[in-house]
């Protein structure tokens, strides 16, 4: 297996280059290159099936790239030598469904991964995941099934789960593309609070107030590649490309 090579805050925390991925002989990622900073929150928005999606899961494995190199810490994920647990435990990723498991509680669905996969001990995995309920907001919901919370509720179940395994990166897909408006909020609330904190965290997402307001970095998708990034301010104030300008004025 593949370890972890001496790494350093000067570096990209993720550093793609020349990504493509392909769907049989659709080109889903075409030639990307995309990097991140320690602490640095971005965002990745544009029309369905631009790859954003493919892209974020292809960071930590779930989706192996055609050609190009992904490093996560200086570790290259499609090498086939690479420590997968040593990549899941360091980059979490919440998706749009919340993927709870419906016969355990919602304090089991959070220590299950620490517990069978870091294999730490149940006295402090339990510790850890009662903190992260409180940290969501959920304190009060630690013997509760998924089913009998909110679409909300269920969705920061899941990004404590992911926490629980202390990533250094957060990776979100549309996380709040399934919940009503009543409950986007609760889920937005807990991310802001995350990149607050620091994390380096990446979003897919079509909240695109949010992203102006959270984000250090926005990248506009179409077609599997990157038309335009910047600054939010600098993208949503005064994009350049046309395309760019076209999509805003339709979701904004």
């Amino acid at each position: 297996m593949v370890k972890p090579t001496p790494w350093t805050a000067d570096k990209p925390i993720i550093d793609m280059r020349a990504i493509w991925k392909s769907y049989g002989t659709i080109e889903v990622i075409k030639g990307l290159d995309f990097s991140v900073r320690k602490g640095e929150v971005v965002a990745i928005i544009g029309p369905s099936g631009s790859g954003k999606s493919t892209l974020i899961r292809c960071i930590n494995g779930l989706t192996p790239i055609d050609s190009g190199s992904i490093l996560v810490e200086n570790v290259e994920v499609n090498d086939a030598r690479v420590d997968k647990a040593w990549l899941r435990r360091n980059v979490g990723i919440v998706f749009q469904q919340y993927n709870l498991f419906p016969h355990k509680t919602v304090l089991e669905n959070i220590m299950m991964a620490p517990l069978l996969v870091l294999k730490e001990p149940r006295v402090e995995v339990e510790a850890r995941a009662r903190e992260l309920l409180k940290r969501v907001r959920l304190s009060d919901k630690a013997d509760s099934w998924p089913g009998q919370l909110s679409g909300g509720q269920q969705q920061r179940v899941a990004i404590a789960r992911s926490l629980a395994m202390r990533p250094n990166v957060m990776l979100f897909d549309e996380v709040t593309a399934a919940l009503d408006p009543e409950t986007v909020k609760e889920v937005l609330v807990t991310i802001r609070e995350l990149a607050a904190e620091g994390m380096t965290c990446i979003l897919v997402t079509h909240e695109m107030a949010f992203a102006r307001d959270v984000t250090d970095t926005v990248y506009f998708t179409e077609q599997g590649r990157f038309v335009e990034s910047g600054p939010p301010s600098q993208l949503f104030g005064s994009p350049q490309d046309p395309r760019t300008r076209e999509f805003l004025s339709q979701v904004l």
